[in-house]
């Protein structure tokens, strides 16, 4: 037992670390294995982003006969969040329920935000109804869900419900009601939200995420010149998912001028991304500047990028810049 602790120790020191590789050695050297080493194993994957290995050894601690505890089961459930493994989330939940577990502040929203971000709110909804206590980091799970889920309306909503239960928004709350706004064109709704927050109504000023989602929202509905507008007072600089905003919005709408700064802007801030460059060469095209446009492709072919992605992946990346907002 006491050799057993003492690895515990060390798993727990390289998986803190990012030492994921060191942490699996001396998992695989151990001769024995508690809960606490398969959660700690589990907890170094989740951390390094590696969801679907941490998924692998819940399921082969679950084979080994180690049941799994509660802290076992947040980090397993954050794995099926991250990676939108909602059959294995599904499987989790339906053993939490058979062990009797009572649905606490943390195992209740690892569970809420697992199916929010696999796209089943209103599974979420039916744990968020059994939870006697309730944080924020709860009420977020929440609104952050319905906002994936393009529910605009129902997250303002319940927005308004958290403020009625004197459950005080934190940076976060407000990125996810923001981002809510976005995607279902709440404009109006989403100025008044910002001004509160420029206002420090919620005691902090507006960060570069909530700049980011209203500089979404604003391109997105074709109000182009406030977003540009946006952009330059902000008081801190632009992110990628500041431009890669108002980028979607001038695409949308057909703002050439602008979508070739907005362009060269991301081109500045992620060089190596060729969805960029191809958007920017195509963009030439259709203007005409053909001479442009091969310059682009041969900056392309000099910086080693490849050509092989279309429109489509350039709009996958609008889309994923708005979601890691929401991450």
């Amino acid at each position: 037992m006491f050799i057993c602790i003492k690895k515990n120790s060390l798993l727990n020191l390289y998986a803190s670390c990012g030492e994921i590789e060191f942490c699996q050695q001396v998992f695989d050297e151990m001769p024995e294995r508690d809960v606490v080493s398969w959660t700690v194993l589990i907890m170094g994957y989740r951390d390094c982003g590696k969801f679907g290995d941490a998924l692998v050894v819940f399921e082969k601690m679950k084979d080994s006969g180690v049941a799994p505890n509660r802290v076992t089961m947040v980090n397993a459930l954050s794995a099926c969040a991250n990676c939108g493994a909602l059959d294995m989330g599904m499987l989790i939940h339906d053993e939490i329920r058979r062990s009797g577990w009572a649905m606490d502040v943390i195992l209740g929203t690892s569970l809420i935000d697992m199916y929010g971000k696999c796209g089943k709110i209103e599974h979420g909804f039916w744990v968020f109804q059994e939870m006697k206590h309730r944080n924020v980091y709860t009420w977020n799970a929440v609104i952050r869900g319905l906002a994936l889920a393009k529910s605009g309306e129902e997250a303002v909503r319940w927005f308004f419900i958290m403020e009625r239960e004197d459950v005080k928004p934190d940076e976060v709350t407000l990125v996810a009601v923001l981002c809510a706004c976005a995607y279902t064109g709440m404009v109006a709704q989403g100025r008044e939200l910002f001004s509160w927050l420029m206002n420090e109504k919620y005691g902090f000023p507006p960060g570069v995420k909530h700049y980011a989602c209203m500089v979404d929202l604003l391109a997105r509905s074709g109000h182009l010149e406030d977003a540009l507008s946006m952009i330059t007072d902000m008081p801190m600089e632009p992110t990628k998912s500041v431009w890669g905003g108002l980028l979607a919005g001038c695409r949308l709408h057909g703002n050439q001028e602008l979508s070739e700064f907005a362009a060269w802007k991301l081109i500045g801030l992620a060089p190596r991304n060729s969805a960029y460059y191809v958007v920017l060469a195509n963009l030439y095209g259709a203007m005409g500047r053909w001479n442009d446009a091969e310059k682009i492709r041969a900056l392309m072919k000099d910086r080693g990028l490849s050509k092989d992605l279309g429109s489509s992946s350039v709009e996958l990346e609008d889309q994923k810049d708005l979601l890691e907002l929401l991450r």
